[in-house]
């Protein structure tokens, strides 16, 4: 009896240190000064259309000067008039972040325009879909310069300003797809897992600096984008399941509330933001239960179309009655709100 009682009581001393070291922590992040991103400067790459946009005209609501750059000028005028009109402070620099050229071109340009870069997101993306047979080197080369060079372009560029000052914020827009490698997006998910280990080492080493680092991993988003995605294989039904999952509810969540979610993961200094339950799930599943992960993919890889036709198209010239259908309703709204209409560079 009196050992139970001391169980209990052990028990009890170590709930209550428990929950004083969880009421400390809530405090600490209590006091600790909110973020703001009032009268700040942040790029944002691939800020044209998509996510990017969303969360430009978010920043903009809070105050903070944007500025967006895009590989195609004609989305990125329409992006700038539509955020000006709000009253918004924008800039809108044409930039292939893969190419260090144009980067540091880019970022001089807003340093001219406003100073030292406050926030950076690298958001610019592109999405090749497709079973690996279909895929050659040069959709893996075009994957990684874009969601690996990218990235490490911008921050070159940005942080030495960032650790004079002693302060900045850099987020990464990688992907579920960054976490757990989804049947036919090899190059995606080959780049984007590379996106993750890059994000993760930057945090490491310029956290002693004052720049927190936030990896943002969403799932799909109802942004608009599959359209401007690339197909290949049999690319009408490739469109199809991808185009469908992009717009079904459960599976896919909306572009401003994950917009909304990455931004609060930057105001905390998160190191990682997981956005989506379906995000959340699969890196739990791969992280505890791998091999079953690795079954299950396996089976839906056997559901997809199987076609090794390395042709590419785009999204919006393997449209089918099925992709036009209802089932795609809430992606093609996301469209026309999100600017992906009528694009000619993905």
């Amino acid at each position: 009896m009196a050992e139970r009682r001391h169980r209990e009581r052990k028990g009890l001393s170590l709930g209550a240190f428990a929950a004083g070291v969880g009421a400390a922590v809530g405090l600490g992040q209590m006091l600790r000064p909110r973020y703001s991103f009032k009268d700040r400067t942040v790029i944002i790459t691939g800020g044209s259309r998509g996510l990017g946009l969303v969360m430009a005209r978010l920043l903009l609501k809070e105050g903070a000067r944007v500025a967006i750059c895009g590989r195609d000028n004609e989305t990125l005028q329409r992006a700038r008039a539509e955020l000006e009109r709000e009253g918004g402070d924008v800039l809108a620099v044409r930039c292939d972040v893969r190419d260090q050229v144009q980067v540091d071109a880019m970022v001089g340009a807003v340093h001219e325009r406003w100073g030292a870069v406050d926030v950076l997101i690298n958001n610019a993306g592109i999405i090749m879909v497709g079973p690996l047979e279909s895929m050659t080197l040069v959709d893996f080369e075009e994957a990684i310069d874009v969601h690996l060079w990218g990235p490490l372009y911008t921050t070159l560029a940005v942080t030495p300003d960032m650790k004079r000052r002693g302060e900045g914020r850099i987020v990464n827009i990688s992907s579920i797809g960054g976490k757990v490698s989804v049947p036919h997006l090899v190059p995606y998910s080959a780049s984007k897992f590379a996106l993750v280990g890059l994000s993760d080492g930057l945090r490491t080493e310029l956290a002693q600096d004052g720049i927190k680092v936030t990896t943002a991993c969403p799932g799909l988003m109802r942004t608009g984008s599959p359209r401007n995605a690339s197909f290949k294989g049999d690319h009408e039904k490739e469109y199809a399941w991808f185009h469908i999952s992009d717009s079904t509810m459960g599976v896919s969540m909306g572009a401003e509330r994950a917009a909304h979610k990455i931004l609060e993961a930057c105001r905390r200094g998160d190191a990682e933001a997981l956005v989506g339950m379906p995000a959340k799930l699969a890196a739990a599943g791969r992280a505890l239960a791998p091999n079953l992960t690795a079954r299950v993919l396996d089976a839906v890889n056997r559901l997809l179309p199987q076609d090794s036709n390395p042709d590419r198209y785009r999204g919006s010239d393997s449209e089918t009655p099925l992709s036009r259908s209802w089932l795609t309703e809430m992606s093609r709204r996301a469209a026309e709100r999100n600017n992906e209409n009528e694009v000619s560079l993905h």
